[in-house]
C-alpha cells in the first residue's frame, strides 16, 4: 500500500506558476500509473493528468494541455504538476492518486485510482 502527500498548492495571481508535489511512502511510486485530479467548491473531481507507470505516456485534460506538465522522479519517490500560465478557473484543490492496474505504458484517465492523498489547495486570483 501506498500513502501519498500532496505539498506546494498556494495563493498566486494569474499568469503565475506554481508546482505541486507529490510524495510517495510505504511502496516506490514506480510501481503505480499516477494522475492528478481537482476539485473546485461546489463541482464534482476532476481529471487534471496522468502519467504511465513507465513515465512514457502522458495525457492531459483539454483545460490544461499546454499549461500544465505532470512528471516523475522515481529516484525521489515524487511526482510533480507544473502548472504555468494559471487562471482563475484552475483555483481547486488538487489531489493526486496512484493505481498499479494496466500495463507499464498505460495511463488512467478516470477517477477509479485506489489510492488517494489527501489534497492541496490551489487558489488564482484575478
Amino acid at each position: 500500500q501506498v500513502q501519498l502527500v500532496e505539498s506546494g498548492g498556494g495563493l498566486v495571481q494569474a499568469g503565475d506558476s506554481l508546482r505541486l508535489s507529490c510524495a510517495a511512502s510505504g511502496r516506490t511510486v514506480s510501481s503505480y500509473a499516477m494522475g492528478w485530479f481537482r476539485q473546485a467548491p461546489g463541482k464534482e473531481r476532476e481529471f487534471v493528468a496522468a502519467i504511465s507507470r513507465s513515465g512514457s505516456n502522458t495525457y492531459y485534460a483539454g483545460s490544461v494541455k499546454g499549461r500544465f506538465t505532470i512528471s516523475r522522479d522515481n529516484a525521489k519517490n515524487t511526482v510533480y504538476l507544473q502548472m504555468n500560465s494559471l487562471k482563475p478557473e484552475d483555483t481547486a484543490v488538487y489531489y493526486c492518486s496512484a493505481d498499479q492496474r494496466g500495463t507499464p505504458h498505460a495511463v488512467i484517465i478516470n477517477l477509479e485510482y485506489a489510492y488517494w492523498g489527501q489534497g492541496t489547495q490551489v487558489t488564482v486570483s484575478s
